[in-house]
């Protein structure tokens, strides 16, 4: 597994939604643990728009992938 996200990218269930809604987004990360409306409304956007999802096993996990000191629900990497 990757030690940390790399690009652009936007963290957390707002501005990812927002990003995806938006079609700037290459890559979903989703927490397994995430709260199951997070996790549900992420996921349902990012399909909509035939996007890439990573799901990652906890928010810890997540949060650190994207260089940040807590945990993170969901992330996205944007188009270049």
């Amino acid at each position: 597994m990757i030690d940390r996200l790399s690009g652009k990218k936007v963290v957390g269930f707002k501005q990812s939604l927002k990003a995806i809604k938006s079609n700037s987004v290459k890559a979903v990360y989703i927490a397994k643990d995430a709260d199951k409306k997070i996790f549900d409304q992420i996921k349902s956007a990012a399909e909509e728009n035939s996007l890439h999802i990573v799901y990652v096993n906890n928010m810890k996990e997540l949060g650190k992938l994207c260089g940040i000191d807590v945990g993170a629900a969901t992330a996205a990497i944007l188009n270049d």
